[in-house]
């Protein structure tokens, strides 16, 4: 994709589209956030090293550094969050529009056999020797439900 094209909806449409976006916007952002964080760290302790300010109560100048320079750090984690909301969007996309229609066709056709009254594909259970027993029974059981 060109500098000049744009991503439109149809470019997420396709998991192979949307992986290479995903990228893309990490590529972008991660130095940003990085670069975001850095200079918040270093504004603060420039900040933490200032004098205070004549009429200051004790404390109010660590107060107003913190202060003054939470939004460069807030700033750095809006961008962070900004990369989960894109993945999550691309989690949420494969699940309600690529697997839902395979999933909602499979439904159909286990109901479609019981109702034939045939046997559905059989759900592989484990064995039931080789589940773990508990160790302590029924003693804390009571604990579990609603304490």
């Amino acid at each position: 994709m060109s500098a000049a094209d744009k991503w439109t909806p149809d470019h997420l449409m396709a998991p192979a589209t949307r992986a290479i976006h995903l990228e893309q916007r990490r590529a972008q952002l991660l130095p940003i956030v990085d670069d975001l964080r850095r200079l918040a760290r270093e504004m603060e302790a420039e900040l933490k090293e200032m004098e205070s300010i004549e009429g200051d109560f004790p404390g109010q100048a660590m107060l107003r550094a913190w202060r003054v320079g939470k939004p460069l750090f807030q700033a750095a984690d809006d961008i962070d969050k900004a990369i989960v909301d894109l993945i999550t969007f691309n989690a949420r996309y494969q699940k309600a529009y690529e697997e839902l229609p395979d999933k909602r066709e499979a439904k159909r056709r286990r109901k479609a056999l019981a109702k034939a009254g045939q046997q559905p594909e059989a759900i592989e259970s484990a064995p039931t020797d080789t589940v773990p027993k508990p160790e302590f029974g029924d003693v804390f059981d009571g604990l579990r439900r609603g304490a």
